[in-house]
């Protein structure tokens, strides 16, 4: 019994193994580290979700040019029937039979599309759908390209804010265990040795908050890179790269610019190719008020000779609708309000590149300018007022107060200076995309 219990497990187990689906092949994506800005980009590049859809529509568009492109089929049909009420056996003549055959072929319009040419119309539509579903494909890596930059920009950021959390935070538990020694020997009050330890504190907690905006940017940033499962383990430069002005940029202008964007971006030379395919598709819609003619060719027998039912009989003919009810007014008025749509789009896209262009160069030159001064004068002046203040106090020359005060500006000058630079990045990045060309080498 406990071996039929167990044979009926067996046979259950391997039908369940069969009729079960196959398990989906996870794709493990690893990351390298360190990870560098280019490394990011091209593997953005390679597998980034968002591009591979693109892809994806590309190739649906392709399909499509290539339906357009084929002919349509011939239509054959066979028929065969009897006569019920007939004998051939009462006719006086050979040849007569009460079986009936019919052949049929048809060219279902190949000829009359040729000459009225809505195939090439067709194909006409279909290119230029193709052409702009290319187009969209290069403006979605324009955007994402740039998103993938300004990510990487901000991940470094927040690296470079955790190491100087910890450096404030080692900075303040110096002063407060200096602060205890010199309460131990009564110098200082209980009130500033709470003050330091909640200075100590707080800088703890920032290095805590550090830690995780650190950990919600390289989520983030293995988002873009298409990251299915757990997020790898990967670090990112330790410095934000220095400010440099790309050559591009040299003597340029707003109006440069946004002359420079007319011609490189991808959005707008797809918007006035799907323009041209609107066009396309009126004259293809007036076009199809024509009737589709159709070529037919007809065999028909049932017996043979005079006495026949039906003697074998060869019939041509053509067959097409009457554009009498409807002559496509329906589609073409719709293809008309698409045309007046998608010229609106193109208006709408021309307009959108001169707001892109000024609001990127106002931010670049808005963080150019707090680059240079935080680099060239805030930051130094920040961090020397503060090391001569922790110099004098511990010498004994200054307050807590003064020390404590000293290091709360030094630390709002260092972040807003790595925010300035991270702000000059993005927004160069930025830049680039309004542009739709990389204007740094």
């Amino acid at each position: 019994m406990a071996a039929a219990g167990v044979a009926v497990w067996l046979v259950a187990a391997v039908v369940r193994s069969v009729e079960a689906p196959p398990p989906e092949d996870v794709a493990v994506v690893s990351i390298p580290s360190p990870l560098h800005l280019d490394d990011a980009v091209n593997i953005f590049r390679a597998r980034g979700f968002d591009l591979l859809l693109a892809d994806a529509a590309t190739e649906s568009a392709r399909g499509d040019l290539r339906s357009a492109r084929a002919f349509p089929n011939p239509v054959a049909t066979a028929n065969g029937g009897h006569s019920f009420t007939y004998d051939p056996q009462l006719c006086d003549h050979p040849g007569c039979s009460s079986t009936s055959v019919s052949a049929g072929l048809s060219d279902q319009g190949l000829l009359a599309d040729f000459l009225i040419g809505k195939r090439r119309l067709k194909i006409d539509v279909a290119q230029q759908a193709l052409a702009a579903a290319t187009l969209t494909r290069e403006d979605a890596e324009r955007v994402l390209v740039a998103t993938v930059k300004q990510q990487y920009i901000q991940t470094v950021l927040a690296r470079v804010l955790v190491g100087f959390a910890r450096e404030t935070a080692r900075s303040l538990g110096e002063t407060s265990r200096l602060v205890n020694d010199r309460l131990r020997a009564g110098d200082v009050s209980e009130a500033d040795s709470a003050r330091a330890e909640t200075a100590k504190l707080e800088a703890e907690q920032a290095v805590d908050a550090a830690g995780q905006q650190l950990a919600a940017a390289q989520a983030q940033l293995a988002f873009l890179l298409a990251v299915r499962n757990q997020v790898p383990t990967f670090e990112v430069d330790e410095q934000l790269p220095s400010p440099r002005i790309p050559p591009a940029l040299a003597g340029a202008t707003p109006a440069s610019l946004v002359a420079l964007a007319e011609d490189h971006r991808p959005d707008l030379a797809a918007a006035a190719v799907q323009e041209r395919g609107a066009e396309a598709a009126v004259t293809l819609a007036r076009r199809q008020r024509l009737p589709d003619v159709a070529l037919t060719g007809n065999y028909l027998q049932e017996g043979r000779g005079q006495d026949a039912i039906q003697p074998p009989t060869a019939t041509f003919g053509v067959s097409l609708p009457l554009p009498i009810l409807d002559r496509n007014q329906g589609g073409i008025a719709k293809s008309e309000a698409e045309l007046r749509t998608r010229r609106l789009l193109r208006e709408k896209v021309e307009a959108q590149i001169t707001t892109d262009v000024r609001t990127a160069w106002a931010a670049f030159e808005s963080a150019r300018a707090r680059t240079e001064r935080s680099q060239a004068q805030l930051l130094e002046k920040a961090r020397r007022a503060r090391d001569l203040v922790v110099y004098q106090y511990q010498k004994g020359a200054v307050s807590l107060f003064e020390r404590l005060d000293a290091e709360r500006t030094y630390v709002a000058a260092t972040i807003e200076a790595f925010q300035a630079l991270a702000d000059y990045w993005t927004s160069l990045y930025l830049l680039d995309a309004a542009v739709g060309t990389e204007l740094t080498p």
